[in-house]
């Protein structure tokens, strides 16, 4: 095993919690979903489908990352079929682009750290 590799499996990586009130069910909670870390090459991947990815990050290119990262509690991707990307095309901008900005985020809130 590589060095690399070694390194990368003493950490342990949590999943992001991302909540979005505009999803939420009958009762009021917000939907809930996971995040692990964007990687080099998650990265990489999206450079490949939308060139400029950083320096312009289109909305398709948010949905796309959505698509990407986006997983359950099991880790299993939850928009996974090229009909979960239409209809998150479809989404509202502020929505899409507030999901992206909650995955891209790696400063914990005050009020995070308390929940903990």
């Amino acid at each position: 095993m590589g060095l690399v590799r070694e390194l990368r499996n003493r950490r342990k990586v949590e999943p992001k919690r991302i909540e979005v009130a505009e999803w939420a069910d009958e009762s009021g909670e917000p939907f809930v979903f996971y995040c692990y870390p964007i990687t080099a090459y998650d990265m990489g991947q999206m450079q490949k489908k939308h060139p400029g990815f950083l320096s312009d990050m289109t909305l398709p290119a948010m949905v796309d990352l959505i698509c990407l990262k986006a997983t359950n509690e099991a880790n299993e991707r939850i928009f996974d079929s090229a009909e979960d990307r239409h209809d998150l095309m479809g989404e509202e901008s502020a929505i899409v682009s507030e999901i992206a900005a909650q995955m891209f985020s790696t400063i914990t809130s005050v009020e995070d750290q308390e929940k903990n």
